[in-house]
């Protein structure tokens, strides 16, 4: 079983319309807290960001969230949490929350959601990291995601191992058990921690 510090948890700051989102969220986060595993989020007090915080919180558990200043008003950056940190810009929050982070679970969401994702695995698969990213593709909301995925692979613009840079998985319980069976690093490897 590995273990995880820090788990950045990539998603919207909607909730979507479907109830299974937010539930989703909310159960990860409990199960996070019980585990004592740190929530790193997006910082934001509203959707799914809102959602996940305010289980681990609820829960007993440490949430550190990671924002751009000019977002705050945005997204009402969340007021309860362990540590909100403030960045300058949108880069400057991925790095962050990539460098506090040993793991990434993906939950649905928006734009800025598939930008987080694809860069943490684009990182992967440029060998910058080895950390475990697992998708939780609630209700089919994440199956375009595979698709395409396996539709750049079959016109050759990735090599076939790029599938296996992500673990999707259909309900929250299934998360953590895909980050436990996730194969360690090699010393020396990065795991998010610059």
């Amino acid at each position: 079983m590995t273990s995880f510090g820090s788990i950045c948890v990539l998603c919207g700051s909607g909730e979507g319309d479907a109830p299974a989102y937010r539930a989703a969220a909310v159960a990860l986060g409990r199960e996070m807290a019980a585990r004592k595993i740190r929530l790193i989020f997006g910082g934001g007090s509203i959707g799914l960001m809102g959602a996940i915080a305010d289980a681990v919180i609820e829960a007993g558990g440490e949430a550190i969230g990671v924002i751009p200043d000019f977002l705050i008003r945005y997204e009402v950056g969340h007021k309860r949490l362990s540590r909100l940190v403030v960045t300058d810009s949108m880069h400057e929050r991925k790095r962050r929350m990539f460098e506090m982070a040993d793991a990434f679970v993906v939950l649905p969401g928006g734009l800025g959601t598939l930008d987080e994702t694809f860069e943490i695995v684009t990182w992967k698969q440029l060998g910058l990291h080895a950390a475990p990213i697992v998708v939780l593709d609630v209700d089919g909301y994440w199956t375009p995601l595979r698709a395409l995925i396996d539709a750049v692979i079959a016109a050759r613009f990735a090599h076939p191992k790029v599938s296996e840079l992500v673990t999707f998985v259909s309900s929250p319980d299934e998360v953590l058990a895909a980050l436990d069976a996730a194969p360690q690093p090699a010393p020396g490897v990065a795991t998010g921690h610059l």
